[in-house]
C-alpha cells in the first residue's frame, strides 16, 4: 500500500491565511483605538506610546541610519559636483590667466618698442619675427625688414627688455638675426656694479658664459650685465641680462630678452663715428706758424694797461714848468 504524500502547501496556505487575518484585525483594532475620541482611550493610548514607543528604539536604529546614509550620500554627491564644477572653473581660470600673461608680456613689448628711447641719438626699426632656425647648431630668427628699410650688417636688436642679437645677412625684404646664444655671437659686456669687462660668448645654451673676465672675484651672482661698446659693434648701455653660476661652477648670463617668445624685434640703427686721424688735435690746440718775435711790441702795447705810462707823464710836466719859471 503506497503512502499518500502530503503537499506542503496544504498547511503554509491556511496559515498564512490565519496571520493575514490577525495582522489584519490588529491594524483594524489600531485604526479604532486612534479614532474614538474619549479621555478613556486617550489615556490608554498615551499610555501605550509611552510603553511600546521606546521599546522600538533598536528596531528604528537601522532605519535611522539608513536615513543617515541617504542623507550624506546625497550631500557627497552634491559636493562632488561641486568640487568638479569648481575644477572646471579653474581650467578655465588658469586659461585665461596665461591669457592674460601673455597678452601683458605682448602689450609690454608692444609699448616699450613703440615709446621707449634707449639714446636720443638712436632710432629703431620694428620688424616682426618670420621664423626660427630650428637648428641645434645655429641659433638665428628671420625679421620681416631688410635693405629697403635701410637695414645694416652688424646693427643690434631687442626685444624691447633686452638684447636679442646682431643682424648677420639682409635681404631686400627681410634680415637674419644671430642670437647672443649662437655659437658665432661674441660681444663684449661690463658687469655693474663692479665695472668688469669680459665676453659673452654663445654656447648653443640658454645660459652663454662669461669669459676673459680680468677679476672674477668681484662678479657676484646678481649682477647686472649690460653691452660696453668696446669695438663699436654694439652701442653701450644695453641690457643683457643678470649673473648666474652655473652647474659647471662656470659663471654665465641669464639673458633678459625671452627667447622662448620673439614675436617683434627692435633693430637700432647704429651711427658710424668719424674715425680720428690726428690724436694729438685731441689734446692740445694748432701750434702758430713762425713769424718774427713780436714780443717788445706786445710789451710795449701792454705798458699803458699796467698804468706806468700815466705815473711818467706828471713828472715830465712838473719839469717843464720849473723850468719855465726859471727862465
Amino acid at each position: 500500500m503506497a503512502k499518500t504524500r502530503t503537499d506542503p502547501e496544504e498547511f503554509s496556505r491556511p496559515l498564512r491565511r490565519v496571520l493575514v487575518g490577525i495582522l489584519v484585525l490588529a491594524l483594524l483594532g489600531l485604526f479604532l483605538l486612534w479614532r474614538i475620541d474619549s479621555p478613556r482611550v486617550e489615556r490608554f493610548r498615551a499610555a501605550l506610546i509611552d510603553r511600546v514607543v521606546p521599546s522600538f528604539e533598536w528596531a528604528m536604529a537601522p532605519v535611522t541610519s539608513a536615513a543617515g546614509m541617504i542623507e550624506q550620500f546625497q550631500s557627497y554627491a552634491s559636493l562632488h559636483a561641486q568640487n568638479q564644477d569648481l575644477r572646471r572653473e579653474l581650467q578655465q581660470m588658469k586659461a585665461w590667466r596665461e591669457a592674460a600673461l601673455q597678452l601683458e608680456q605682448q602689450n609690454a613689448r608692444l609699448l616699450d618698442l613703440n615709446q621707449v628711447r634707449l639714446d636720443p641719438k638712436l632710432t629703431h626699426v620694428t620688424g616682426q619675427v618670420l621664423a626660427d632656425s630650428g637648428s641645434p647648431f645655429r641659433q638665428s630668427v628671420l625679421i620681416n625688414v631688410g635693405a629697403r628699410d635701410g637695414i645694416l650688417d652688424g646693427w643690434a636688436t631687442m626685444d624691447g627688455i633686452g638684447l636679442v642679437g646682431r643682424i648677420s645677412g639682409v635681404g631686400e625684404r627681410t634680415a637674419r638675426v644671430i642670437l647672443l646664444t649662437d655659437t658665432n655671437s661674441r660681444i663684449p659686456v661690463t658687469v655693474q656694479p663692479s665695472g668688469q669687462k669680459g665676453l659673452l660668448s654663445g654656447d648653443n645654451t640658454a645660459l652663454p658664459p662669461l669669459e676673459f673676465l680680468e677679476k672674477t672675484d668681484e662678479v657676484r651672482p646678481g649682477d647686472r650685465v649690460v653691452s660696453s661698446g668696446d669695438g663699436g659693434m654694439f652701442p653701450a648701455g644695453l641690457l643683457v641680462g643678470q649673473v648666474v653660476m652655473g652647474n659647471d661652477r662656470r659663471l654665465r648670463v641669464s639673458l633678459s630678452a625671452d627667447y622662448q617668445r620673439l614675436e617683434f624685434l627692435r633693430v637700432l640703427r647704429s651711427h658710424q663715428l668719424a674715425p680720428i686721424t690726428d690724436a694729438g688735435a685731441l689734446v692740445a690746440p694748432p701750434l702758430l706758424p713762425d713769424g718774427p718775435d713780436t714780443s717788445g711790441a706786445l710789451n710795449t702795447e701792454a705798458m699803458p694797461a699796467r698804468g706806468t705810462q700815466p705815473e711818467a707823464e706828471p713828472a715830465a710836466d712838473a719839469s717843464t714848468e720849473t723850468d719855465g719859471n726859471g727862465g
